[in-house]
């Protein structure tokens, strides 16, 4: 299938961009080929092939929920490398 300069240039109207007439030229070669493609695999006989939502067949694998210990504020604030005594000190990233 071929795709004209003033296809893509319909098709570059409705989606709101402009083109040189060289990028047009590009655009109509490179869209005729996409179609030419997809009418190559249009002609696959997928009617044995069962329909599928992800290529790979993979489960969703997610821990039990369960309740941990937290460790206290103290505890927490001892590995810090600055603290002002009660909360973390970090350097200023906003100015």
């Amino acid at each position: 299938m071929s795709i004209t300069r003033k296809e893509v240039r319909h098709i570059a109207k409705l989606a709101r961009l402009q083109f040189t007439e060289a990028e047009e030229k590009v655009l109509a070669h490179d869209m005729s080929r996409i179609l030419d493609y997809m009418g190559t695999l249009n002609q696959l006989d997928t009617s044995q092939i069962e329909p599928v939502t992800h290529v790979h067949d993979l489960t969703h694998a997610v821990r039990a929920d369960s309740v941990q210990e937290r460790i206290g504020h103290e505890e927490a604030l001892r590995n810090a490398p600055d603290t002002d005594g009660e909360y973390f000190r970090v350097p200023k990233v906003i100015g």
